[in-house]
């Protein structure tokens, strides 16, 4: 069985442990990204089914990241899930067209409900 991929932009090291251990104990094959300025080279490589994007992340940040890949025909089809601190993260997540988003500090069963909902 192919295991579903998730590509984790995320500058905060301990955050990027959880998360890849949850997923990956989960049956996910993850891969972690502390920079955002490479997302198209990282994304067409890795072709992943899911993309967590955290807002304050090196280089260009989580908005336009997420911009810039949802403007390629190619890969806008790949749901991401904008991942904040912000109190804006409403407008924010809207601002960067993400499909979804989850506030940090954040429920770990909330975030495997919202990826579950769009890899399945």
């Amino acid at each position: 069985m192919n295991k579903k991929k998730i590509l984790i932009f995320d500058d905060d090291t301990t955050i990027l442990e959880v998360i890849s251990i949850i997923f990956e104990e989960n049956g996910y094959q993850v891969e972690i990204s502390e920079t955002s300025h490479d997302i198209l080279e990282r994304v067409a490589n890795y072709k992943p089914d899911v993309i967590l994007m955290d807002n304050w992340i090196p280089k260009i940040g989580g908005v336009e990241a997420t911009k810039l890949l949802k403007s390629h025909e190619e890969f806008k089809h790949i749901p991401v899930i904008y991942v904040t601190a912000n109190n804006d993260i409403v407008a924010l997540a809207k601002q960067a067209q993400a499909d979804d988003y989850v506030a940090k500090p954040f429920n770990l069963v909330d975030l495997e409900d919202k990826v579950a909902k769009f890899l399945k």
